[in-house]
C-alpha cells in the first residue's frame, strides 16, 4: 500500500463554530493552555475525559513535529476549597497538596503525560494583581464599596464572542444581589476582600484572593504571551469562565487573545448528565479497582471528543473487549522495523488531522491487528512489522504500550479478586494431565471453573494459554 502525505492538521474552533486549518503563531511551535483541577477532592470521570482529550492532542502534535508548549493550571484556592479544609479541620494547602498528589497518580495511572508547565494560583499573585491593576488604570475595573475587585462587563464590546451569548439577553435574566458592590449584574469578580480566617494576600485593594476567572488569563498571559494558540478545556467552561478570560485578557492587552478554542463534551451516565444531586457520580480511582487504567482512557478515546460520552458499566465492558482483541495481535510477535509508507498510517494521521477524530484512528488500528491475525494464520514474517506499526501507532494515542501477555494476564482493577496467576497456571496443567489420560470428565469440570471465574483458555498448536475475561 502507497502512503500518502496527510492533509493538513484541522481543528474545530469554538470561537467560530467551523473546522479551521490550523496554523500556529510561530512556524513549528505551539503554545496550548488547558483549563485544569480545582483541587478540593478526588478526580471524576469528566475530569478523566479532559485529562485524557487534552494528552491526545498534546501527543499528536507533538508527533507532527511541532514544539509544543503546554500549560495546564491548578486551581488551589477558590470557596469550594476553603468551605472543605474547614470542614477537614485542616489547613487549605494540606488539603490541595494532597488533592494535587491524588490528582497526579490518576492522571499517571492513565497514561496521561505531565504538562511542561502546571502552574498554581497561590503561585501566580503578583501577575494576577498586576493585571488587575492594568485593568483599573484602562477603565475596565473598578474597587467596590465591599472591598472586592469587579471587571465591567459593559465595557468589553465583544462579550458573548465565545458562546453566542447576548449582553441584554443576559441581564434580562440577572439581578444585583444585595450588599455584592457590582455595579452591574453581569461585571464578575477579579479580587475577592479576605473575610476574616481565610487565607488572603496584600494588595492594594487591600487582603483578599483572586477571582476564578482572572488566574487562568494571568497564568497563561505570564507563561505563553498575550496571544497563543490553542486554549482548552470542557464545553461547561466556554461560558462564563473562556467567555470571562476572553474579555479581560483582550481588553488588558489590546490583542487577540486565542487563536483556537477547543471544547470537549460532556459526560453522562445512563444518557442522564453526570452529577452529585443525581448520585451519578463517578470517582475515577473507585471505577479503577474494577476496570484497567487503559480500559477507562480507551473508552474516552473511542468517542470523538466534542461528542457527549454516555458512561456505563456496559461502555467500560465494551473497552475491555476491544484492548483484548487488539492485544491478542501483539501476542507472539517481537519488535522489529515497521514497514514505512504504509495506508494504515495515512489512514491514521488523516483520521486525527480532522479536528483529533480518535474515534476513526481506532477503526484503523483494528484493521491491522485484522491483518496481524492473517499473518499469523498464514505464518507469515510480515506479522512482526505490522505489530511494531501497531504499537507505534497506539502509542500516538497513549494505547497499546504494555507487554501483551502481561495486560491479558492481568486483573481488571485495583481491587484484588478471583484465581492468582499461580492458581489458574495450576488448574490449567491439572487440565492438561486430565486431557492426557482421556479423562475428558474432570478436564471438563476444571475448564468449567476456569470459565466460572472469568478465565477464557484457548488451545493451539504451541499449547494452552489463557486470560482474563
Amino acid at each position: 500500500m502507497t502512503y500518502k502525505k496527510p492533509a493538513m492538521l484541522t481543528i474545530y474552533n469554538s470561537l467560530s463554530n467551523k473546522k479551521e486549518t490550523f496554523e500556529p503563531i510561530v512556524a513549528g511551535q505551539v503554545g496550548m493552555y488547558v483549563c485544569g483541577m480545582t483541587v478540593y477532592d478526588y478526580c471524576h470521570i469528566g475530569h478523566a475525559r479532559v485529562l485524557v482529550v487534552f494528552d491526545v492532542v498534546y501527543r499528536f502534535l507533538r508527533h507532527l513535529g511541532y514544539e509544543v508548549t503546554y500549560v495546564r493550571n491548578i486551581t488551589d484556592i477558590d470557596d469550594k476549597i476553603i468551605n472543605r479544609a474547614n470542614e477537614n479541620g485542616e489547613e487549605y494547602f494540606q488539603l490541595t497538596r494532597r488533592f494535587i498528589d491524588a490528582m497526579h497518580q490518576d492522571a499517571d495511572a492513565l497514561g496521561v503525560l505531565r504538562p511542561d508547565l502546571e502552574p498554581c494560583a497561590t503561585e501566580t499573585i503578583a501577575p494576577i494583581l498586576a493585571m488587575i491593576e492594568q485593568l483599573e488604570q484602562q477603565g475596565f475595573a473598578y474597587h467596590a464599596v465591599n472591598g472586592d475587585v469587579y471587571f465591567t462587563v459593559s465595557k468589553f464590546a465583544d462579550y458573548g464572542k465565545l458562546s453566542g451569548k447576548k449582553i441584554d439577553e443576559l441581564r434580562a435574566g440577572e439581578r444585583v444581589e444585595i450588599d455584592t458592590g457590582k455595579a452591574d449584574p453581569l461585571d464578575f469578580v477579579l479580587w475577592k476582600a479576605a473575610k476574616p480566617g481565610e487565607p488572603s494576600w496584600p494588595s492594594k485593594y487591600g487582603d483578599g484572593r483572586p477571582g476564578w476567572h482572572i488566574e487562568c488569563s494571568a497564568m497563561s498571559n505570564s507563561l505563553l504571551g498575550n496571544h497563543f494558540d490553542i486554549h482548552g478545556g470542557g464545553k461547561d467552561l466556554q461560558f462564563p469562565h473562556h467567555e470571562n478570560e476572553i474579555a479581560q485578557s483582550e481588553s488588558c492587552n489590546g490583542e487577540k487573545f486565542v487563536n483556537y478554542w477547543m471544547h470537549n463534551g460532556f459526560v453522562n451516565v445512563n444518557e442522564e448528565k453526570m452529577s452529585k444531586s443525581l448520585g451519578n457520580f463517578f470517582v475515577l480511582r473507585e471505577v479503577l479497582e474494577n476496570y484497567r487504567a487503559e480500559e477507562i482512557r480507551y473508552f474516552i478515546i473511542a468517542s470523538h471528543y466534542r461528542s457527549e460520552l454516555n458512561y456505563s458499566q456496559e461502555q467500560l465492558d465494551h473497552a475491555r473487549a476491544a484492548l483484548q482483541r487488539l492485544y491478542a495481535a501483539l501476542q507472539d510477535t517481537r519488535s522489529v522495523d515497521m514497514p514505512e509508507d504504509t495506508e494504515y498510517q495515512h489512514r491514521f494521521e488523516q483520521a486525527l488531522n480532522d479536528d483529533f477524530n480518535t474515534a476513526s484512528a481506532v477503526s484503523v488500528l483494528f484493521d491491522l491487528a485484522r491483518d496481524i491475525n492473517r499473518a499469523k494464520a498464514e505464518v507469515r514474517e510480515e506479522q512482526h512489522a505490522l505489530a511494531s506499526l501497531l504499537r507505534y501507532l497506539g502509542a500516538v494515542i497513549g494505547l497499546l504500550q504494555d507487554d501483551a501477555d502481561k495486560f491479558l494476564k492481568s486483573g481488571p482493577g485495583t481491587k484484588s479478586t478471583g484465581l492468582s496467576d499461580t492458581a489458574i497456571d495450576e488448574l490449567i496443567e491439572q487440565r492438561l494431565q486430565a486431557r492426557a489420560s482421556k479423562d475428558w470428565a474432570n478436564a471438563d469440570r476444571i475448564r468449567d471453573e476456569l470459565s466460572a471465574a472469568g478465565i477464557i483458555i484457548e488451545d493451539g498448536a504451541g499449547g494452552t494459554r489463557w486470560r482474563r475475561g
